[in-house]
């Protein structure tokens, strides 16, 4: 059975989820304190991320007092996975040769990374 795909997120919403894998939980007002200075955000339009986000089940809250602590409900390297593949779906049929491609077209490989290409097709088993 296939995974659910997540939902995609804004770049907005992808700084916060950033922030929470880094450091979490948090609640709105850490968030804020952190990212307003960098972004020019205000406490309300990181609240209305974090509820973007829930509402995306991106994020858990818990209540703690008056205020809630916001987690990523997904680890970072699971969610970078499927959106990537799904990315990968949308764009190329789910196909990485042409993804490759695409890629080697707009920047020359570096030898570096034609002999990991040819080291994941080995442990893939296409030698």
């Amino acid at each position: 059975m296939k995974k659910p795909t997540p939902q995609p997120i804004s770049d907005a919403e992808a700084q916060v989820m950033q922030e929470l894998w880094a450091r979490s939980p948090q609640g709105a007002d850490e968030i804020a304190a952190t990212l307003g200075p960098r972004q020019g955000w205000q406490l309300a339009t990181v609240k209305t991320l974090l509820n973007r986000l829930l509402h995306k089940g991106a994020l858990t809250a818990e209540r703690d007092g008056r205020r809630f602590l916001y987690a990523p409900a997904v680890p970072k390297d699971a969610w970078m996975a499927d959106a990537g593949m799904s990315l990968i779906d949308k764009l190329f049929g789910g196909r990485l040769a042409p993804l490759v491609a695409q890629f080697a077209s707009e920047r020359k490989l570096k030898p570096e990374d034609v002999e990991a290409l040819k080291a994941l097709l080995k442990e893939q088993g296409h030698e």
